[in-house]
């Protein structure tokens, strides 16, 4: 399958989990090149929170994401008013969102997600729902 195919999927697949849980959500179809704007990937509220959420998906390998598409979700994010999230998913697992200003930034100016990183440091979707707090080892 190719990563478009893949990563159009995975986005819809975050859409319905959105949906689901009870946020008015809608998916961007091919942001980025629909239009010239840099649009995100999902914008999702629920009255009482809104998201412009840049997703990405991968099967095991750390996710990149290019330092301009980051610039330009935070600006969409503050001129919409909403939170600017990025969510990453890897094969086998669930969803996992981080805010653009904790991911790791590459000395290109890139930005990088590892799947460990993910699990370990990541808001589960639960979490970013609104429900109970993800607890880790050693959390208090």
């Amino acid at each position: 399958m190719s990563s478009n195919r893949k990563g159009d999927r995975r986005e819809r697949e975050l859409v319905n989990k959105l949906d689901e849980a009870g946020f008015a959500v809608m998916r961007a179809p091919a942001s980025g090149s629909a239009t010239t704007r840099e649009l995100p990937d999902v914008l999702a509220g629920n009255g009482d929170v809104f998201y412009a959420i840049e997703a990405k998906a991968s099967s095991g390998r750390p996710i990149y994401l290019d330092g301009e598409e980051v610039e330009a979700l935070i600006y969409f994010s503050q001129n919409f008013g909403a939170k600017a999230r990025i969510a990453v998913r890897f094969d086998r697992e669930d969803w996992y969102f981080f805010h653009p200003g904790d991911l790791y930034v590459t000395d290109g100016g890139n930005y990088r997600v590892k799947k460990e990183t993910a699990l370990s440091e990541g808001e589960d979707f639960d979490s970013f729902v609104g429900g109970p707090k993800q607890t880790r080892l050693g959390d208090t």
